[in-house]
């Protein structure tokens, strides 16, 4: 009799076995297509009503920055090619390279004489004319690369360079201050120092007239849904709660809450203000209204569902309260303006107005949103 029951257990266990295999594998197939699908062509990306959205050049690699010369000649980096393109707007965006051999570029400044090119742990000005590179010296080399690398590269409106530079892991004390931090940095000389600390990674940045200088930033995996992803306002020698930070101590005292907030884990990088002649909506900073930032959100690996893929608009208003709190003196309203993008990264209006930006991976595609 135990024999019996011994072997009606072990069929029962097949049967069972056997009726989870195809879940099992079915789960299996759906994590996978997972991980593909935002790395493909989008298939099914959608624009805010009145507003279209064309593909206008392809076959980039990875994109991660877009710079205009001028109005003929937009500027993009190229991280898997090691190159900074010129894409010629008269010639359907034709590509020329700039400069090749780089080491993972993500960052270009431009200034009448000369382009500064942020790579991974460097930074190099380069001479500037006549849509020629020339005469490179390095200003700053040796800063940790790990998890994340050193970024985009602004100024101040009094020339001061302003570098994103990454931490080198999830959540640690940095052995170099100089990572997990936004560093100014003099152009002339190379000389830099500490802007912004607890900043874990953060991409990219802005300078809005009438606010200050506006950069994302991308806060820790494994915690569950938690924390958002983070766009602050920059104040010289604040601390920005990483990597203190943790559920039950979101802003750690002694740091600066975030101006606004969204999905955690989707990662949201690239920005631009909207410009007062620009068809896409947004408000009228010329007219008092407050000021309008678009940005990219990738997307992340650290979510069960597919989260990000989009471009979002940020609204930001003068708060009604007389706090003397940065973060607490501009109200912020997100809107998703478009959708099921891929991986979009970086994004630059056009002196026209439009807004074109790029996704990031093999086949690495330019595309621009216009008024209908």
């Amino acid at each position: 009799m135990e024999r019996v029951h011994t072997r009606l257990h072990h069929v029962a266990f097949m049967g069972v076995r056997t009726h989870l295999l195809p879940v099992a594998l079915l789960l299996f197939f759906l994590l996978v297509a997972r991980e593909i699908y935002p790395y493909m062509e989008p298939l099914n990306s959608e624009v805010e009503e009145g507003y279209t959205l064309e593909k206008i050049a392809t076959g980039f690699g990875g994109p991660t920055c877009l710079e205009w010369a001028d109005s003929q000649h937009l500027l993009m980096c190229d991280r898997d090619g090691g190159r900074i393109l010129s894409l010629n707007v008269s010639d359907q965006f034709a590509a020329t390279t700039l400069l090749s051999g780089l080491s993972h570029p993500h960052g270009l400044h431009l200034t009448q004489d000369h382009i500064f090119v942020s790579e991974e742990g460097k930074l190099t000005r380069y001479h500037w004319t006549n849509s020629t590179l020339s005469e490179p010296t390095i200003l700053i080399e040796g800063v940790p690369s790990k998890n994340h690398q050193t970024n985009a590269i602004n100024a101040f409106p009094n020339g001061t360079l302003i570098w994103h530079s990454g931490s080198t892991c999830n959540a640690c004390l940095e052995e170099d201050e100089r990572n997990g931090a936004l560093l100014w940095v003099n152009p002339d000389t190379g000389e830099h120092g500490l802007l912004a600390t607890g900043v874990r990674n953060s991409f990219d940045g802005v300078w809005v007239s009438g606010m200050g200088y506006l950069f994302s930033d991308n806060g820790r995996d494994w915690a569950g849904d938690f924390p958002d992803e983070e766009i602050n306002l920059l104040v010289a020698g604040a601390a920005y709660g990483w990597p203190d930070d943790d559920p039950e101590h979101p802003i750690p005292e002694g740091t600066l809450g975030p101006v606004a907030q969204w999905t955690p884990h989707t990662s949201l990088n690239g920005l631009d203000i909207r410009p007062s002649h620009s068809s896409l909506p947004g408000l009228n900073s010329s007219a008092g209204e407050g000021f309008t930032v678009y940005a990219t959100v990738y997307g992340s690996w650290n979510t069960l569902l597919p989260k990000g893929h989009e471009i979002v608009r940020i609204d930001f208003t003068p708060s009604q309260t007389n706090s003397t709190i940065p973060a607490e003196q501009w109200d912020s309203t997100i809107t998703r303006f478009a959708t099921d993008l891929g991986t979009p990264l970086p994004l630059r209006f056009g002196l026209d107005g439009n807004l074109y930006y790029a996704t990031f991976g093999s086949g690495g595609s330019l595309y621009r949103i216009t008024a209908n």
